[in-house]
């Protein structure tokens, strides 16, 4: 016997934000139709994230506005909620509609616990939705995951650098990061 499961429109989930279903300390976020609670952010991944914002907020002032840990919207059933986002600058910094695919340069997960999830769920959900460049900052073993060129619903480019490496993104190719000083 196959179990069935209703899954959820963008729309449905956040008239369910809205009407305080969930509990306002659940980390949560909607994946083709389904809400699913994400982990728990532990202090070297929140370093981690702080010290990417930090460096990317002083090297693109301007350029592009860096969204920390806010949902993007990818299709009708799908609202995940990437460690960061640099997005097109808009004067409304995405207040009347939030983020979709067309308006990322850059997205960027940070993960230690959930890496196998992020590696098969997120990435190739990033890819259908052509999102260009995503990185992924494997703490485990201190390595940057590239992945470039959205194609057939996945990822024709994929690196992975080692903390002795350097990267730039394809939109900024001004902005060289040494992922030693990152990793440190």
């Amino acid at each position: 016997m196959q179990l069935l499961t209703r899954k959820f429109t963008i729309e449905q989930y956040n008239q369910m934000g809205e009407i305080n279903i969930f509990q306002p300390e659940e980390r949560l976020e909607l994946i083709k139709g389904e809400i699913l609670k994400m982990s728990p952010i532990g202090a070297k991944h929140a370093s981690m994230v702080t010290r990417l914002t930090n460096l990317l907020v002083y090297e693109l002032h301007q350029k592009a506005l860096v969204s920390v840990q806010n949902s993007i919207v990818l299709d009708d059933y799908s609202e995940p909620q990437p460690d960061l986002v640099l997005l097109k600058p808009r004067s409304d910094y995405y207040e009347n509609k939030k983020p979709e695919p067309e308006d990322i340069y850059l997205l960027i997960e940070v993960s230690d616990s959930t890496i196998i999830y992020d590696q098969t769920i997120k990435i190739p959900l990033y890819a259908e939705n052509k999102i260009t460049e995503v990185w992924l900052f494997n703490l485990n073993n201190k390595t940057l995951e590239v992945y470039r060129q959205p194609e057939n619903n996945s990822y024709q480019s994929i690196q992975k650098l080692n903390s002795k490496k350097t990267i730039n993104s394809l939109v900024f190719p001004e902005l060289i990061i040494k992922l030693s000083e990152i990793f440190a």
